[in-house]
């Protein structure tokens, strides 16, 4: 069961992207689930102090979670890259499309990661990115994203291991700032886990 945590305030923003391992910091927080860290989620951004002004979630990057069922169900718009939990609602605040992003090339292959703290039995893991000409300065709704998944991995309730790596084709046709939405759906319990990842193309 996760506790709640103490609101923190930090300084600005910063501009630099950071991607070297930092060591989990602890503060009592829950044990939590998982996020991905390539490319780079904005809740481990949080957590690695690269972005500030985070909340709670620097605490516990591995809790975004939600209900299952996306796109059909799942977090309401303007509230999926916090899973619909207003506790992480700086997730959503795109901060005027500001968010550092990783590079990533349309049309070639990138390996996806995620790191977890509880290993729950998996029905799969769903990638989607938002449409050309969306607004990176808007929350994100699903009417921003392409219709279906670019990527979808089936891992038929089995449990991952502590970190798990898989790889898909980034699509072509891309240039600029992208949203990628990565969803790992839950097989036993009602919710899947949420991360957004800013990219450059």
């Amino acid at each position: 069961m996760r506790k709640r945590t103490t609101k923190t305030k930090v300084g600005a923003a910063a501009v630099a992207l950071g991607v070297a391992g930092v060591t989990f910091v602890s503060t009592g927080s829950a044990t939590g689930h998982g996020y991905t860290d390539s490319p780079i989620s904005r809740q481990k951004l949080c957590q690695n102090g690269t972005v500030t002004d985070c909340g709670s979630i620097q605490w516990e990057p591995q809790s975004v979670e939600g209900p299952k069922g996306f796109p059909g169900a799942g977090p309401a718009d303007g509230t999926i890259c916090a899973g619909g939990n207003s506790r992480f609602a700086q997730l959503d605040d795109p901060r005027g499309g500001s968010w550092p992003a990783t590079r990533v090339t349309a049309g070639q292959s990138y390996t996806f990661r995620w790191q977890f703290t509880a290993r729950h039995r998996t029905t799969d893991f769903k990638y989607y990115i938002t449409r050309n000409g969306w607004n990176p300065s808007q929350k994100l709704t699903r009417a921003a994203l392409d219709p279906q998944p670019f990527l979808t991995v089936p891992y038929n309730s089995q449990q991952p291991p502590a970190t798990l790596s898989h790889s898909g084709t980034v699509p072509a046709g891309k240039s600029g700032k992208h949203l990628i939405l990565a969803v790992w759906t839950i097989a036993d319990t009602a919710n899947a886990f949420y991360a957004c990842s800013d990219v450059q193309f």
